[in-house]
């Protein structure tokens, strides 16, 4: 099934981790979709009052730095986006790292064929920061997103937690990710569906 989508990322939580493997893998192996992936800031989110935004201090929020670092790969670099995603999202969620640190988010972004310190340089040099807080806003305001993993598709947005990573299995993952999309789309009048207990 072909479709057109942006999906909402935060290297900080593991439900995105799911999906965004589900659809980097999807699209590896071949899936007609036309994704835009689009930074939104968990930090930023759960901010109270009206402190000081998370832009003005990229390295002293979790997940902030990283994000727009993805937002440098994104820009500059889209043929190592998807690469660069994944080994963004392993440092947190695999190894456990701290990605307030920018030494860590280059050697990641270093094994996913890319110039790691001028990324984190460039994520640091102002116009990332614009990049992030205007995607962040937009995803508010027009679509009152609050959290990632979320499907935008025109004037639709649905926030979704897969339990499961596809685990190289690509047909799993076309196959999950076209079931979200068929439920966006054709039934939308579904608008919660949670099990109440977990297997273990």
């Amino acid at each position: 099934m072909e479709a057109t989508f942006e999906l909402t990322w935060d290297y900080l939580c593991p439900f995105a981790r799911n999906m965004h493997e589900h659809v980097v893998l999807a699209l590896q192996s071949g899936a007609p979709w036309e994704v835009r992936f689009r930074y939104f800031s968990l930090a930023q989110s759960h901010l109270s009052g009206p402190g000081t935004p998370v832009w003005a201090n990229p390295a002293g929020h979790p997940g902030v730095l990283a994000g727009l670092a993805g937002i440098v790969v994104r820009e500059k670099y889209a043929d190592k986006f998807l690469a660069a995603h994944l080994a963004l999202f392993d440092a947190r969620h695999e190894r456990g790292y701290d990605l307030r640190d920018g030494e860590i988010l280059a050697r990641a972004l270093d094994g996913a064929g890319l110039d790691g310190a001028a990324v984190v340089e460039e994520a640091k040099s102002g116009w990332p920061a614009e990049q992030a807080q205007a995607e962040h806003e937009e995803a508010v305001k027009r679509w009152e997103v609050f959290g990632v993993p979320t499907f935008i598709a025109g004037d639709r947005a649905v926030f979704v937690r897969v339990m499961e990573r596809p685990l190289g299995d690509a047909e799993r993952a076309v196959r999950t990710v076209g079931r979200v999309l068929d439920l966006a789309a054709g039934f939308p009048e579904l608008n919660e569906y949670k099990f109440t207990q977990l297997p273990r």
